[in-house]
């Protein structure tokens, strides 16, 4: 597939793919959403029920927290991009399996060539090892940055899913280590963008 001149077009091809049985039991593409020219890109695994009902990406209770990560180092949402690795909803929300995955790239491939940010948040272990290509999970990948494709940097960080089933804030819990992820995050992207924005 040729990459669209614009995301509102590729967004208008996506609501019509059938690659993949996740096509039958979906009731909205979730394609994405943000800044179209932002530096700062999070994908994550999968579209919930509520993202599933409304179309938008991250906008339940893990959305609602991901919010919450990026307004503690003044990062406001709409100064990124938000997707998936599949766009569709997976049944009971399970893991997206390998071919659903590979069916759904080409969809987010384009996304980010078009975008063409300078670091992606991976978050969870899905979107990471996808990214990567490694066995190794989330705990061992979070909280460093990874060379990808043309120059962008990969940051592996806890899903905001995750986060909320161990909401322990302690030193050293995956919260605790959320806090100080979004930080380097932050730090990295003010050396990366001129203007320091998202």
């Amino acid at each position: 597939m040729a990459v669209p001149i614009s995301l509102e077009l590729l967004a208008e091809r996506a609501k019509g793919c059938r690659r993949c049985p996740l096509a039958e039991g979906r009731k909205t593409v979730v394609f994405g959403e943000g800044n179209p020219r932002a530096s700062l890109m999070f994908v994550g695994e999968g579209p919930g029920e509520v993202e599933d009902d409304t179309g938008r990406p991250f906008v339940g209770p893990a959305g609602q927290l991901l919010t919450q990560i990026l307004a503690s180092v003044g990062i406001p949402r709409e100064e990124v991009y938000i997707a998936n690795i599949v766009k569709c909803r997976p049944p009971g929300n399970r893991v997206p399996t390998r071919a659903e995955t590979e069916a759904c790239w080409e969809w987010l491939s384009a996304q980010i060539a078009l975008i063409n940010p300078r670091i992606i948040v991976t978050l969870g272990n899905t979107p990471t090892s996808w990214f990567l290509n490694s066995s190794e999970g989330i705990t061992q990948l979070r909280g460093r940055f990874h060379r990808w494709r043309g120059g962008i940097e990969v940051f592996p960080m806890y899903h905001p899913s995750y986060l909320l089933r161990n909401p322990s804030k302690a030193k050293g819990s995956p919260k605790h280590q959320t806090w100080q992820d979004i930080q380097t995050v932050k730090e990295r992207l003010a050396l990366l963008s001129p203007t320091g924005r998202a």
